[in-house]
């Protein structure tokens, strides 16, 4: 049995996500975390919502809410929202959580004393008509290396391009949309990465089977240009993770925030500390998944995230985490996303475009955006929602394929056995055949669920359900009944066996769905199918079953045509 632990980038609070940030991280974690467990390996999947910097603070005041009140209710609503669509995280915490505020000043404190820490005086971006200095992301303008129009004042969504404000061109408040912008002077706290630079690069070296996507960015950050630059890791806010070191103030930065670039992702270990505490654990428990020295040595750490997160996750991360001297586990393997686009144009919050994921659960059970978005996943391309092929893919896959298999030999058993699992006749050459096909079948998915391929993963899945149908196509057993009964009996038996196995197999893409099945099979062995032959055996001669209620309806060409309109404008509280 490993040890995996599993993180899934955290989630702004400012704001319900759209579906394209729910597969970019969440979602295909989701998926290893069920399927790890499955296999019987102990998982932590942890995640939390990031509650800190700007995007707060400005949607707290367009909520008319103080901002922690405002942060409080956003995170039990992203809580639920993550429940509805059965993301079975160990624990789903708070950046603004005491144990992160802790953690964070103590990791502050490490790297100071270690001398990658400086404090500069630089030029920061104020703006006149709102009356603050903008944070870099609250600035935007044209990119100076993509030319694209609303590159942000901290990196390129366009071509990830770490920015400085000032080298925007046409730079405007993101706020206001105000050009009075001047450059005053401030102070603020840098993360010396280009220390450790050499460092991060021989780690980077190291790690085995990286996706492109993932290594490609850490190295271009690392040697375009000037290589990796030192990062400011303090922000003129009131709302955030105070700057001190040991409870006090760091000179010179009173009233300064952590910038929540820093403080998000110690949110990782500091959540894994709140799961601890929610379930009156010692601190043992947590840092066995976190340091090295006290059992995290044999963990393999695994992060899920989109392509604009990457940087931060291959180099300012570990860079705090190697800089503080200490024993951290360090990620082993980072599981990168591009984008999801909407039915021709972007798909982002930003820009209030698409389907979100409470409107989504409104539509339709939270089984049929699982299976099309990981199906669908956008590993090596971004790839593209559209609602004709979201209707082709429920009603071919889920529908016709998986659901029509349960339905029909269900449904014929009760009517020709009752609903009970039938005696009589032995398998033949066509039973063997099949056992056979799944075998092999499930040996690929299992090694494409392994090495984190999600779209060669659905596809096999699938791939075992048609070879169902295509037995049950061959075999006819309501055919056979007429003549040989027994052997029908034979039939009916291995294929409501059958439907188990599939229910096994497919809940870590679909688990509502299978957690139906399951509970109509009156069956609670979950055990992963190793052995085939004994696992299409489990429901024994005699053992009571009901026929479950539809699985999965079809999407008619009316509701489809109304969502493609109703889903076309902006969204309303994006």
């Amino acid at each position: 049995m490993a040890r995996i632990l599993i993180t899934s980038a955290l989630p702004y609070i400012n704001g319900i996500k759209h579906l394209g940030n729910l597969v970019g991280s969440q979602l295909p974690a989701d998926l290893y975390a069920r399927y790890m467990r499955a296999r019987g390996h102990e998982v932590m999947f942890i995640c939390a919502t990031d509650e800190h910097g700007t995007p707060a603070e400005l949607a707290a005041a367009k909520a008319g809410k103080a901002v922690e009140a405002y942060c409080t209710e956003m995170h039990a609503v992203q809580t639920e929202l993550a429940k509805g669509f059965a993301l079975s995280f160990d624990h789903y915490g708070r950046s603004s959580s005491a144990r992160n505020y802790a953690l964070t000043q103590h990791l502050a404190a490490r790297l100071g004393a270690a001398g990658l820490i400086e404090e500069v005086s630089e030029k920061q971006v104020y703006s006149n008509a709102d009356g603050r200095f903008l944070p870099d992301r609250y600035i935007e303008g044209t990119c100076p290396n993509c030319g694209y129009e609303r590159a942000r004042g901290d990196q390129c969504e366009n071509c990830t391009k770490q920015l400085d404000p000032t080298d925007l061109i046409n730079p405007r408040s993101a706020i206001s949309g105000s050009t009075d912008l001047e450059v005053r002077d401030t102070k603020h706290l840098f993360l010396r990465q280009s220390k450790l630079r050499d460092t991060l690069d021989q780690w980077i070296d190291r790690q085995q089977g990286w996706p492109v996507l993932t290594t490609s960015i850490a190295k271009k950050w690392l040697h375009d240009g000037d290589g990796l630059q030192d990062r400011g890791i303090t922000r003129d806010l009131d709302w955030g993770v105070p700057v001190q070191f040991d409870g006090a103030p760091w000179r010179g930065m009173d009233g300064k925030v952590f910038y929540v670039w820093f403080d998000a992702p110690i949110e990782y270990i500091a959540a894994t500390a709140e799961w601890a505490d929610a379930n009156g654990l010692d601190d043992a428990a947590w840092r066995r998944w976190w340091r090295t020295d006290e059992g995290a040595d044999d963990v393999r750490y695994v992060q899920f995230m989109g392509k604009d997160n990457v940087p931060f996750h291959t180099l300012s991360f570990p860079a705090t985490l190697i800089g503080s001297g200490e024993p951290w586990k360090l990620v082993d393997y980072i599981k990168s996303f591009n984008y999801l686009n909407y039915d021709g144009g972007q798909f982002s919050t930003s820009q209030g475009r698409g389907v979100f994921m409470d409107q989504a659960l409104g539509l339709l059970p939270a089984d049929y955006w699982r299976w099309w978005l990981l199906s669908h996943a956008p590993e090596n391309n971004d790839s593209e929602f559209t609602w004709e092929n979201f209707q082709a893919s429920v009603n071919k896959d889920l529908a016709d394929v998986l659901g029509n298999l349960v339905s029909r030999v269900t449904k014929f058993c009760r009517a020709k056995f009752g609903e009970v699992v039938p005696e009589g006749g032995s398998y033949g050459v066509r039973e063997d055949q099949l056992i056979q096909a799944l075998g092999a079948r499930l040996r690929a998915y299992e090694q494409h669920m392994e090495a984190m391929e999600v779209r060669k993963s659905a596809a096999e899945l699938r791939a075992l359900w048609v070879l169902g149908n295509e037995y049950l196509q061959e075999a006819a057993p309501w055919s056979v009944y007429k003549t040989d009964p027994d052997m029908a009996a034979a039939q009916i038996r291995l294929s409501l066996n059958l439907i188990r196995f599939y229910a096994i197999v497919s809940q870590p893409f679909i688990p509502q769905a299978t957690s139906k099945i399951m509970a109509s099979l009156g069956c609670t062995d979950w055990t992963w199918p190793s052995e085939l032959t004994s696992a299409l055996d489990r429901l024994e001669t005699g053992h009571s079953f009901e026929v479950p209620d539809v699985l999965f309806a079809k999407m008619t060409d009316d509701q489809r045509q109304e969502w493609a309109a109703q889903f076309a404008g902006e969204r309303r509280d994006a």
